[in-house]
């Protein structure tokens, strides 16, 4: 990333590779970079750092690893790797051939994944992990609410909240998103552009409303979901509420908000934090490999069409994940 602007600033360049890795590092010939929202931001606004430029963009990685540090316990060369480090313009990010991570912050990948399925998992697996379960502390039995259930980190949390137990309804655009949220186990799909969602959800909980909602919109959709939760529920959202949010409704019904952005242990170095998510993604990676969770992969390109893969993401409406295949 040369500058921030439009797509065009994905520019491809030769760098030199990374410093051998040290201590409990791991050098990692990457093999596919994922792309997710918070590339096409920081590309277009600039990264956490504006004056270490230019940047390499992409959080979500898979890859092999090429060598190892010397207090490293866990890898060894040729070992198949899936992360979430680097991107937000301090650490080089994945949109590109070699990357150095710690041996903490990564985890093996599912064997059941090719290398490209598993650099789609990483942000989106940890998000919804940390909200239904860490945040929304959602349990079986439960009934839960999730917005746009197509996407990367909706069709990820549908799944995780079966898992757990609970009944799942969910926002769709279209039959063939309602397809495929029903093949993920969905039991009440609500067409949003054709029927109010909060009356839809208090029809299916027989007016009592959800026992957790969970906001991967943002927008009007935050504080609109206040009245589908039932009272003393939780409302989880990934998007920073409306400074002109009225919050009266979710005071009446003494609703619990949580905000999650997984992004915040990479920012602030909070060792123990990016531990317990790497022990999320190799909990997931068992779930993957026991055929109990699905990463669904809509499209991949070539590094250099980096550009093409933010002009895809931003169009919108988009199923599954985008993801940059790396040779």
């Amino acid at each position: 990333m040369t500058a921030p602007g439009a797509p065009e600033v994905l520019q491809l360049q030769q760098v030199p590779n990374p410093a051998p890795p040290s201590d409990t590092e791991l050098l990692i010939r990457l093999k596919a970079a994922g792309i997710n929202p918070i590339d096409t931001k920081l590309r277009q606004r600039g990264t956490f750092y504006p004056d270490k430029m230019p940047a390499i963009l992409g959080c979500d990685g898979a890859g092999i690893v090429e060598a190892v540090g010397a207090g490293v316990e866990n890898f060894r060369p040729g070992d198949e790797v899936y992360f979430c480090w680097g991107g937000l313009g301090l650490s080089f990010g994945n949109y590109a051939e070699y990357t150095v991570v710690d041996e903490r912050f990564v985890a093996p990948k599912p064997a059941s994944l090719s290398f490209a399925e598993a650099a789609a998992a990483p942000l989106v697996l940890i998000t919804a992990w940390e909200s239904l379960y860490d945040r929304g502390r959602l349990e079986a039995g439960r009934k839960a609410l999730i917005h746009a259930g197509a996407g990367g980190v909706g069709h990820v949390a549908i799944q995780l909240a079966k898992l757990q137990g609970a009944d799942v309804c969910t926002t769709v655009s279209s039959q063939e998103k309602a397809d495929f949220v029903r093949s993920l186990g969905a039991d009440e799909i609500i067409f949003y552009n054709q029927t109010d969602f909060v009356g839809a959800t208090l029809d299916w909980t027989q007016g009592e409303g959800v026992d957790l909602a969970f906001d991967t919109i943002g927008g009007d959709i935050f504080a609109k979901s206040f009245p589908a939760v039932k009272i003393y529920g939780d409302l989880v959202t990934i998007l920073e509420p409306d400074a002109k949010t009225s919050w009266k409704v979710a005071r009446a019904r003494n609703l619990r908000i949580s905000l999650e952005l997984m992004l915040t242990p990479m920012l602030l170095r909070l060792v123990e934090d990016l531990k317990h998510q790497a022990k999320i993604l190799s909990q997931c990676a068992r779930l993957i490999d026991e055929g109990k969770l699905k990463i669904h992969l809509n499209k991949t390109f070539p590094l250099e069409a980096a550009a093409d893969a933010h002009r895809l993401l931003e169009a919108g409406s988009m199923m599954g994940k985008i993801v940059l295949n790396i040779d």
